[in-house]
């Protein structure tokens, strides 16, 4: 069998007026994430694991935020995009792990809904799927309630099984 890892990487800044997602789930909270998209940040640190483990760049080659098309856009139809990549690629989605770290709002009720989402989007078990919340303790712009960011790592193999 053939392996390939990426990793994958995004923050977003949280404002007023704007929902937030994450993980294509809308979570009631006061602010919400602000990007060109719908500022998913798990699913955009999704597409740069999965490109990069495809050795495909990153989340802006694919989805410029120059670009007008995208403006807006669930982050869970760019996901599906990078998925089709993978597809082409003849290899397969083999693990999923995602860490979300925000000091508010609290995400664990929200994380089962996350997996279900993720795991339907890119046609995969939800037990190839892994998702933590962590806090930052209080510190820096996380910690301060001023962003959340994400981490994913992906690993992909060719010629085994889902």
């Amino acid at each position: 069998m053939q392996f390939k890892v990426g990793i994958g990487y995004d923050i977003h800044r949280l404002i007023a007026g704007r929902p937030l997602f994450l993980g294509a789930v809308e979570i009631p909270y006061i602010k919400g994430l602000l990007g060109h998209s719908d500022g998913d940040a798990l699913i955009h640190a999704l597409c740069d694991a999965l490109l990069g483990a495809l050795g495909l760049g990153d989340i802006g080659e694919h989805f410029p935020d120059t670009d007008p098309k995208y403006q807006g856009i669930a982050s869970s139809k760019l996901l599906q995009a990078v998925k089709g990549l993978v597809d082409k690629s003849g290899y397969q989605i083999n693990n999923l792990d995602v860490v979300i770290i925000a000091q508010e709002p609290k995400l664990v009720p929200f994380k089962q809904q996350m997996k279900e989402n993720i795991s339907s989007l890119l046609g995969i078990g939800q037990e190839v799927l892994n998702i933590k919340a962590k806090t930052n303790e209080g510190l820096d712009a996380v910690g301060n309630r001023e962003a959340i960011a994400c981490y994913a790592a992906a690993s992909l193999v060719k010629g085994g099984v889902k």
